[in-house]
C-alpha cells in the first residue's frame, strides 16, 4: 500500500513538472518569449490567477494557453487528490517518523543489531536494556513493529536477510548481530549477509535443528544457540544438581537480584595494570567482587585462575560480586 501511494505521489510531481517545462518551452520556442516572460505566463496561466498577459495574445498563443490551462487543471487535480490521500493515509507522517529513526540510528557506533521480535528476540532485548546497551531491533511484521514503536524501541521495519535493511540497521557500525528468527534458513542468510558487510561484528545465531548448527558456523556466526537443546538440558540439571543449578540460575547481570557477574576487558583498563597480575589490580580489596574466570586473548578460559596470571591485552576478566558490588566496580573501571 505504501508503494501505492509513493507511485502515484511521484506520478503527480512528475507531471507537474512536465506541464510546466512545456509551457515554458512552448511560450519561449513558438512565441518567441524570453525565459522570465515564458516562466511568468506559464505560472500565472496553470495557477489561474488572471493577471495580464506579457504581450497581447495572438490566435495561436490562445489557442496554446487554453491547452496549457486545460492540461494542468486535470493534472493539478491529480495532484491534489494524490497529496491529500497521501496525508489522510498517514503515510506522510510514518516517512517522517522514519528518517527520524534512521538519523538517531545512524548516529550509534557499538551497537547491537537484534533480528526479529519473537520470544528470543524479545528475551535478548530484555537483558540489553537491563544492561543499558544500544541496540536496534529488524522486524518485518507491521504488527511487531508498531508495538516496537509504541515501547519506544529503535527499529527497523524490513527483512534481515537483505544488505539494504542491515545497512540502515547500521551494520557497519556495529560491535554485535543477534540473528534469532524461526527459521534457520533465515537465520544463515542474515548471517551471511552481516558477516559479508561487517567481519568484525561478532555474530551469535539462534538454531533449532542440530543440522544447521555447523552451516551457522561455517558461515561466520561466532556463538550458536539451541534454545530447545538447552531447555531440555537445564531440566535433567535440575534433577541430577538442582542446588548448583538455583544458584547458578541467580547469577545475573541484573542489578535487582543477590548475584551479578560482570566482564572486564583488560584493554579498557588503566594503561599501568597492563601485563600486571590479578594480584595487583586487587580487585577483591576494592570492590569487594571477585575473579572467577580469565579469558586469555587466544579465547581460552582459565576457571578460578591464580592471582600471578599476568593481564594480557586483548583479554578479559569475569568477576562475581552482589549488586552493590557490581557498581563500584563500574565506576572504578
Amino acid at each position: 500500500m505504501n508503494s501505492v501511494f509513493q507511485s502515484r505521489l511521484y506520478k503527480a510531481i512528475f507531471f507537474s513538472l512536465l506541464i510546466l517545462t512545456i509551457g515554458v518551452v512552448g511560450y519561449i520556442f513558438l512565441f518567441g518569449y524570453s525565459f522570465v516572460d515564458a516562466l511568468y505566463m506559464t505560472i500565472i496561466t496553470i495557477s489561474t490567477i488572471g493577471f495580464g498577459e506579457v504581450h497581447p495574445f495572438g490566435t495561436g498563443e490562445k489557442i496554446f494557453t487554453i491547452g496549457l490551462i486545460l492540461s494542468s487543471l486535470f493534472i493539478f487535480g491529480y495532484a491534489v487528490s494524490s497529496f491529500s490521500e497521501y496525508l489522510i493515509s498517514g503515510q506522510f507522517f510514518h516517512q517522517l517518523k522514519v528518517k527520524k529513526v534512521q538519523k538517531m540510528i545512524e548516529k550509534l557506533e557499538g551497537h547491537t543489531i537484534v533480528c526479529g521480535y519473537g520470544r528470543n528476540g524479545k528475551q535478548a532485548m530484555a537483558k540489553l536494556e537491563s544492561y543499558k546497551k544500544n541496540f536496534v531491533v529488524v522486524e518485518k511484521d507491521k504488527e511487531l513493529v508498531k508495538k516496537l514503536d509504541s515501547l519506544g524501541v529503535l527499529n527497523i521495519e524490513g527483512d534481515a536477510t537483505t544488505d539494504e535493511t542491515l545497512l540502515r540497521a547500521g551494520i557497519l557500525k556495529a560491535d554485535n548481530l543477534i540473528t534469532a528468527l524461526p527459521s534457520d534458513a533465515d537465520n544463515l542468510f542474515v548471517v551471511l549477509t552481516a558477516k559479508q558487510l561487517n567481519k568484525k561484528c561478532k555474530i551469535i545465531s539462534r538454531a533449532s535443528k542440530e543440522t544447521s548448527y555447523s552451516k551457522l558456523k561455517i558461515a561466520g556466526a561466532d556463538n550458536v544457540i539451541m534454545p530447545d537443546k538447552l531447555g531440555g538440558a537445564h531440566m535433567a540439571t535440575l534433577v541430577v544438581t538442582p542446588d548448583v543449578i538455583e544458584f547458578v540460575d541467580r547469577l545475573t547481570i541484573e542489578g535487582d537480584t543477590t548475584a551479578n557477574l560482570e566482564e572486564i576487558a583488560i584493554n579498557n583498563l588503566p594503561e599501568e595494570y597492563l601485563d600486571r597480575t590479578i594480584l595487583d589490580l586487587d580487585l577483591r580489596k576494592k570492590t569487594g567482587c571477585t575473579v572467577i574466570g580469565y579469558r586469555t586473548p587466544e579465547k581460552e578460559y582459565i576457571i578460578n585462575p591464580d592471582a600471578n596470571v599476568k593481564l594480557e591485552a586483548g583479554a578479559n576478566l569475569i568477576v562475581l560480586g552482589r549488586p552493590e558490588q557490581i557498581n563500584t566496580l563500574r565506576k572504578i573501571f
